[in-house]
């Protein structure tokens, strides 16, 4: 079961951060991103196995510099699963799921900085041969990757991405 996490399932989603990455760099980004008015609108998704929180995803606001109109566009940072839960499909489900509603509320591109060898399988490629550039140097280049929302925007726009404050620091940048 995927839903949208409120205020009300917070401590689910810090214990979903801090039990998949077992430290609290995401769990302290998380929660400076959902409070970050620059990250928002942002779209936060809780899986549960019964009632467990198993995963969770974030899905935030970012602009695209030097496009020649305004491109609606979010990057996901960061997706978690519960290592007992990996590798069982929960992790796309929720890129797919929150890629259909980002969708629908008219977002045309998504961001991620992610492993190569698993975002391409979510419908992602690598961004910058489209002239889409991270907000800082990438290496490797293709762990840079977009994912296009509507049709016939790939190709169509170029620019530099802008991420919310709280996430535009060098540290994060880094695959």
């Amino acid at each position: 079961q995927i839903i949208e996490a409120g205020e009300s399932e917070y401590d689910h989603v810090m214990q979903v951060e801090h039990d998949a990455f077992a430290s609290n760099e995401e769990p302290r980004l998380v929660a400076a991103l959902l409070r970050d008015p620059t990250a928002q609108p942002s779209l936060s998704l809780l899986a549960y196995e019964g009632d467990q929180p198993v995963g969770h995803v974030l899905f935030t606001k970012a602009k695209l510099l030097g496009a020649p109109h305004n491109v609606s566009s979010a990057i996901l940072a960061p997706l978690a699963v519960v290592p007992e839960f990996q590798r069982r499909g929960i992790g796309r489900a929720l890129i797919e799921h929150g890629a259909r509603l980002l969708a629908q509320s008219g977002v045309e591109l998504l961001f991620v900085l992610g492993h190569p060898g698993y975002y391409p399988r979510c419908g992602f490629e690598t961004a910058t041969p489209h002239g889409l550039l991270a907000p800082y140097h990438i290496v490797p280049e293709e762990a840079w990757m977009v994912r296009a929302l509507t049709s016939n925007i790939l190709g169509s726009v170029r620019g530099k991405v802008a991420c919310a404050s709280c996430l535009d620091k060098p540290e994060y940048w880094r695959e």
